[in-house]
This record gives structure tokens, C-alpha cells and sequence, in this order.
């Protein structure tokens, strides 16, 4: 019988890892708003939190230095919302094409 694998779980032992270590999408709560930190790939200066709802980032180092205070600036195509959503599909397809076991 093969071993189910859940989504859920493959986020909780990502937040396992330091934050720059990690490879997904991960929430944080400061000051009452909600972001979605994006994990820094190696080609990136540095990581960047976008709001849950709305299509507005900044950078990871002035959120935890300022939280709700950060300055956030528009981003055009991308929300913490749309992070997750695109994480958590690409690890279904990773699943059903075998490559998680």
C-alpha cells in the first residue's frame, strides 16, 4: 500500500528549517496584518513578504524590523494569497507524478 503523502504536512516540515533555509511559502502575523513570506531563491538579494489579500510586497528585513509599519510597495500580478496557491500546486502535481515519497 503506498504512503500518503499530505500537503499540509510537507509545509509544516518546511517550517521546520530556519527562514532561509526554506523552500515554501510560509505565513507570518504581526501588528493584526497577515503576509506570505516568500523563500529567497539563490539568485535573490534578499526575501520579500507580500500581503495575503492584497497585491502589495516588501522586503523580509523590514518586516521584522517594522511589521505593520514596513513600507509595502504594489506589486502588479502577485499576493501572498496567489504564493501559496501556486506552492500548493505545484506540490499536487509533484505528488501525483511520483517525485515525493
Amino acid at each position: 500500500m503506498p504512503i500518503s503523502i499530505d500537503i499540509d504536512q510537507i509545509f509544516l516540515e518546511d517550517r521546520e528549517h530556519p527562514p532561509s533555509d526554506r523552500t515554501l511559502p510560509w505565513t507570518e502575523i504581526r501588528d493584526g496584518i497577515t503576509v506570505v513570506v516568500e523563500p529567497k531563491p539563490h539568485c535573490a538579494e534578499h526575501m520579500r513578504v507580500f500581503r495575503l489579500s492584497a497585491r502589495e510586497y516588501c522586503r523580509y528585513a523590514d518586516w521584522t524590523a517594522h511589521g505593520a509599519r514596513a513600507r509595502f510597495f504594489g506589486h502588479i500580478d502577485t499576493s501572498g494569497d496567489d504564493l501559496i496557491m501556486k506552492a500548493r500546486a505545484m506540490i499536487a502535481r509533484e505528488i501525483a507524478d511520483g517525485l515525493w515519497s
